[in-house]
């Protein structure tokens, strides 16, 4: 196991608004999910983030029993990062996320797509065809929570058929995704919260299966495709953004890599 000290993130010039923003997702009432597989017209605003559905669709939804892989941190992480893009950027930006497999024409008009739990996704041959035509076409991916050895396997296996003659490597410090709004060059671990322990100092510690990496897959070009955040889980970042327990830093870096992530693929 990896342990890591969590610890405190210098401040930016952004940081009296990531401050304002945290303090905001505490006091603001959460109003009630609008999921659905809807629009089935097409996008409600300028972006509307896309969650990947992967393997068996089954269920969404809150509670111990949440259900499909694809939706673990659903809907908690949409609703406190759909709010912060639109504290932190001028992006019109809906209100819930759309669930969508890559077979789904509709994939076309969403260029940000988030995937989570990837250690367990499942793919069909139609699946890999579309999403390496949805990459090539423009499209930006960002998978998330999956941990150590096995689940990378799974992970790198499903991908390497997306893209087999495309390598997968360290994004570097100097990236265009890690400064095109904020510098998230730091590479700070960002942890589950089924991660957390508190030391016998009453420091918040965390506990992983290794160290953090940042890698991606990029085309020919040198525009990213895919952004790969192993043994991380942003997504808890962003769901428990008004949970006292969960490092105050590690949600604030989890809302700047977010903002970089959404302007890279709306720009790129």
């Amino acid at each position: 196991m990896f342990l890591q000290r969590l610890p405190t993130i210098c401040s930016r010039a952004a940081a009296p608004q990531l401050a304002f923003l945290i303090l905001a997702a505490l006091l603001t009432p959460q109003p009630g999910q609008t999921q659905g597989p809807s629009p089935l017209n097409g996008p409600e605003a300028e972006f509307h983030m896309a969650r990947l559905i992967h393997g068996p669709i089954g269920t969404c939804g809150q509670g111990r029993r949440r259900g499909a892989w694809w939706c673990i941190d659903y809907p908690d992480a949409e609703y406190h990062l759909t709010r912060g893009l639109r504290r932190l950027t001028r992006l019109e930006v809906a209100n819930d996320s759309i669930f969508l497999q890559t077979i789904d024409d509709r994939i076309f008009d969403y260029p940000w797509l988030f995937a989570q739990q990837v250690g367990h996704w499942e793919l069909s041959n139609s699946e890999i065809a579309r999403l390496r035509e949805y990459l090539l076409r423009g499209g930006f991916m960002v998978v998330d929570d999956f941990h150590g050895p096995r689940e990378w396997v799974v992970f790198s296996n499903v991908i390497h058929r997306v893209f087999p003659d495309r390598p997968i490597v360290d994004i570097p410090d100097t990236d265009t995704l890690l400064h095109i709004l904020y510098d998230v060059d730091q590479r700070t671990q960002i942890p589950g919260r089924r991660h957390l322990y508190r030391g016998r100092d009453g420091q918040i510690d965390a506990q992983l299966e290794g160290p953090a990496q940042w890698r991606g897959i990029y085309d020919e070009k040198g525009r990213l495709l895919v952004a790969i955040n192993f043994n991380m889980d942003m997504g808890d970042a962003w769901e428990h953004a008004d949970d006292p327990y969960y490092p105050e830093p590690m949600t604030a870096l989890a809302y700047r890599f977010g903002v970089n992530y959404v302007i890279y693929a709306m720009t790129h």
